[in-house]
Formats: structure tokens, C-alpha cells, sequence
């Protein structure tokens, strides 16, 4: 970057809020005072460089803060971040405030060159990247400890201070888009593009993906009527129709990864540079230097963090999964149970009978799921990944395998245990 953040000038006449901030009631004054100053300080004091402003409600109270920028600084956040735009001749190049003039559709007075999702984005990567320097608590909050290159933000949500940071709502794109979506009588294509202007590539992606879905079922839908309307005692007419969709089925999912990497591509996600992505909040650490970037962050050693992961994490996934398979096993002795009784009693209660090992069971793996979700998430947190895709592979890592174990296990005991025994005593 050519240019200075000293250059930056924070005072813009025209307010626009992007994100809401909300501190607890009754924050202290000296608190909210050294949070906003360094909401507005500058980077070179390790500040965000924002604006800010409070939202007085009608009763006087003012917990509730609007936070935006400049536009210059919403720019210079853009290079910062990594953001990948359309260049003049129609590459994709990760945007840089030096070069600005060469990137499609961008003048001085085009506020819309950035997205209102990509706006919201760089302020909450900024103020999730406010770190302390040289304090060693919160003002006004003793037992709220901080260190250099701790995450101001992450300590005050865990303290309590601060209530939560949302991005703010535009009534009148919200209208524009709601029209354009699902206000119009003739039926088309969703917006997939002002969709993600509005809420990000994830949320495009994701509606994206279900147009495209729903349009693949139509041709399973229209074969699979007569399967529906006649019973056919020629069983070879249904093994083509189960051969039929698994072709299908890998058809489709190959067409959504050229569709996902063409909108991708047009969007700049595909190209964004992660080797540059920026510690996570969560990330702690000794402040240092990047040998990469040049830039200061915190820095921790990734043989601590492979200790923690092969010596405590990969453990306790471990024994959660043969926990999981006890549960399992203590559910067929149930189910037996249940069934020798009702062969015993012959009754209307041993009928009922026969359906409550498979209700507890069921209300188990959720509970299950949902305790091993909590302590996942802990543990990878703990683990203190640097980057937040490192830290979203390891966590979906932890959970997938629990989460097929703990549903689909009894499956597969059903299909390749008990059948076999069944055959074998045959």
C-alpha cells in the first residue's frame, strides 16, 4: 500500500451506519469511553480508524452504538481484506487502493463500487481485530484481563460488556431486493447477484444452490410418477430407476460444481488470497511480527497447538465415539427387550412398548449431539488456530464424524451384524 493510513481522515459529514453495537446496561462511562476512542483511533495507535455513533433512545438510554466509515477508509479496508473485484479488461485481481482506477465500474464518487455486504464485512473484520496493546485489563473492569495481542471485542462478549454486533438493515435495498426477489407475480430466476450484494456470497450461495436443486428434481419427479401411479411386479423396471438416480445423483452434484465456481469466480471468492487471511479473533497469542505480511499480530507456537490437537483433542473425539457406540449397544438390548416382553404379554401395553426404545434412543442422539457440538467448539477454540478456515475444518471435522457415528451407526450394525448373525443361525 502506497498510501498512509495517517492520511485517512475519519470525520465524514455524511453518517452512513453499517453495523450496530450493543453494550450492556449500565456500562461504565469510562469503559464506553476508551472502547469508542479506539473504535475511531488510528491504526498507527491501534485503533480501526471507524466512525461511531450513539443511538439515543427515547428514555435517554445510549447503549446502542451506530458504527460506519468512509468511504476512502472502507477502500483501504477492501485491500486490507483481500477483496478480489472485476478489473477493466475483465480479469479478477484482488483490489488495491494504488491501482483503483484500473478496476471496472470504480470512480471517486461511486459509492457503489463496494457492496453494502462487502462495507459491513471490512468494518466487522476491523473491530474484530481491535487488539490490545499495552493494557492489562478493561477500564473499569478489573477482573476482564487483557495482554498484548488479545482480542478486544472476544473479551468483552465473554465479559459480559458487550452485548452482541449485527450489521444494520438498509429499509430501502431491503425493499428494492424484496421486490425483485418475491414481490413479482411472474415467476423467473431469483437475483443470485443482488442478493449477494445485499447479504454476502454465503446466503447467494446458498439460495443459489436451491433453485438449482429444485430444477434437478424435476426429472427425477417426471420419471419417477409412473414408479408412483402403477405397481409393477417386473422388479428390473425399479432396479433401472435406482440406477437412474445414482447417475443422477452424481450428475447433479458435478453440473453445481462448474455452476458454484462460475458464481464464485464472478463474485472474487474464488480468488481471494488465504495465504494473507487475517488471524481470527479467537486466535491469541505473543504480539509479533508476520515474517510474511510485515504486520504486527500475535504469534504461537504450531507445535502447542499440535500437542493440544493429537494429545487432548483427538482423545476425547475418541472416547466420545466409543461412548456413542455404547449408548448404541444398550439401545438393541432395550429393543430386545422390548420384544421378548411383548411376546410374553401379548398386549396393548407391550404394543406401546415396543416403540419406546427407539423414541429414547432418538431423543438421546440429539441430546448427545448437541452436548459433543458444545464440546467441540470449545476444544477447537482451545486448540487456538490462527486462521478461521483452520478453525472451520476442524471443527466441521470433529463434528461430521461424531455426528455419522452417532446417527448412521445403528444402520450399519442392522445392515452387516445382526443380518449376518440372522443368516448364519439360518
Amino acid at each position: 500500500m502506497v498510501e498512509s493510513w495517517s492520511f485517512l481522515d475519519t470525520a465524514e459529514s455524511n453518517f452512513r451506519p453499517l453495523v450496530v453495537i450493543e453494550l450492556a446496561k449500565g456500562t461504565k462511562e469510562e469503559t464506553i469511553e476508551w472502547f469508542t476512542k479506539r473504535i475511531v483511533d488510528k491504526k498507527a495507535n491501534g485503533g480501526a480508524q471507524l466512525l461511531i455513533k450513539p443511538l439515543v433512545m427515547e428514555n435517554g438510554v445510549e447503549n446502542i452504538y451506530l458504527v460506519g466509515a468512509s468511504h476512502l477508509r472502507l477502500l483501504l479496508g477492501a485491500e486490507t481484506v483481500g477483496l478480489v473485484k472485476e478489473c477493466s479488461d475483465n480479469s479478477m485481481r484482488a483490489f488495491t487502493y494504488s491501482s483503483r482506477k484500473t478496476f471496472k465500474h470504480f470512480a471517486d464518487d461511486n459509492h457503489d463500487f463496494l457492496t453494502m455486504a462487502e462495507c459491513q464485512y471490512i468494518i466487522k473484520h476491523e473491530l474484530e481485530n481491535l487488539r490490545a496493546k499495552d493494557e492489562k485489563m478493561i477500564p473499569g473492569y478489573p477482573q476482564a484481563k487483557l495482554y498484548p495481542g488479545k482480542s478486544i471485542v472476544r473479551r468483552l462478549l465473554t465479559s459480559g460488556i458487550l452485548v452482541q454486533i449485527f450489521p444494520l438493515h438498509d429499509r430501502e435495498e431491503l425493499k428494492k431486493l424484496c421486490h425483485s426477489w418475491y414481490g413479482r407475480v411472474k415467476i423467473g430466476y431469483q437475483p443470485l447477484d443482488d442478493i449477494r450484494c445485499y447479504f454476502g456470497e454465503t446466503i447467494a450461495l446458498y439460495f443459489g444452490f436451491l433453485e438449482y436443486f429444485t430444477f434437478a428434481l424435476i426429472p427425477m419427479a417426471v420419471i419417477g410418477i409412473p414408479y408412483y401411479m402403477f405397481a409393477w411386479e417386473d422388479y428390473d423396471k425399479y432396479v433401472m430407476f435406482a440406477t437412474f438416480n445414482l447417475l443422477w445423483s452424481t450428475v447433479i452434484l458435478e453440473v453445481w460444481k462448474r455452476i458454484c465456481a462460475i458464481l464464485t469466480y464472478r463474485w472474487g471468492t474464488l480468488l481471494m488470497k488465504r495465504q494473507f487471511e487475517e488471524p481470527r479473533p479467537g486466535f491469541h497469542g505473543v504480539l509479533g511480527i508476520n515474517p510474511v505480511t510485515g504486520r504486527e499480530e500475535p504469534v504461537y507456537s504450531s507445535i502447542k497447538r499440535q500437542l493440544r490437537i493429537y494429545l487432548v483433542s483427538l482423545p476425547f473425539v475418541c472416547l466420545c465415539l466409543y461412548f456413542s457406540l455404547y449408548v448404541m449397544m444398550i439401545y438393541f438390548d432395550l429393543e430386545q427387550w422390548a420384544l421378548d416382553y411383548h411376546k410374553e404379554n401379548e398386549s396393548n401395553f407391550s404394543s406401546l412398548m415396543l416403540y419406546v426404545p427407539s423414541i429414547i434412543y432418538a431423543v438421546v442422539i440429539e441430546i448427545m449431539n448437541r452436548i459433543y457440538r458444545y464440546a467441540a467448539e470449545f476444544l477447537t477454540s482451545w486448540e487456538n488456530h490462527r486462521l478461521e478456515s483452520s478453525y472451520q475444518n476442524h471443527l466441521i471435522l470433529k463434528v461430521l464424524v461424531f455426528n455419522f457415528l452417532n446417527c448412521f451407526a445403528s444402520l450399519f450394525y442392522i445392515a452387516f451384524v445382526l443380518f449376518d448373525m440372522k443368516l448364519l443361525r439360518q
